[in-house]
């Protein structure tokens, strides 16, 4: 009988140290994978910092940037307001002299719908 008590102790003690190692195991492929995870993200991040860097490059290369675009307009609209104000300069006097010749040159006639009751 003690050799029986003595073989399920030790069947016990085995069995004890199996759900240790079972557990342990658990515990490191639990780790290992938070640690995959971990290693995971940082690479997506290192990417995602490597696209968006490619990507503001080729925008500045051929988009310029939006001071740039900005900068752009305001020239663009200064020049178009310098060559209205040059083309207003240049024709002021014509237009002046157009709208006098207009309003004193009267010729009084009857106004279209007027002639045709008469007949």
């Amino acid at each position: 009988m003690a050799s029986q008590s003595q073989g399920v102790q030790q069947l016990l003690a085995a069995e004890k140290k199996a759900a240790e190692k079972v557990a342990e195991a658990r515990k490191r492929k639990a780790r290992r994978l938070k640690q995959a995870k971990d290693e995971a993200q940082a690479d997506i991040e290192k990417f995602r910092q490597e696209r968006e860097r490619q990507f503001k490059d080729y925008e500045a290369k051929y988009l310029g940037s939006q001071d740039d675009v900005a900068l752009k307009i305001k020239q663009d609209t200064q020049i178009k307001v310098a060559a209205m104000n040059q083309q207003v300069a240049t024709k002021k006097e014509e237009v002046i002299k157009r709208i006098l010749q207009l309003v004193s040159d009267i010729r009084p006639e009857l106004h279209i719908n007027a002639k045709k009751e008469e007949n």
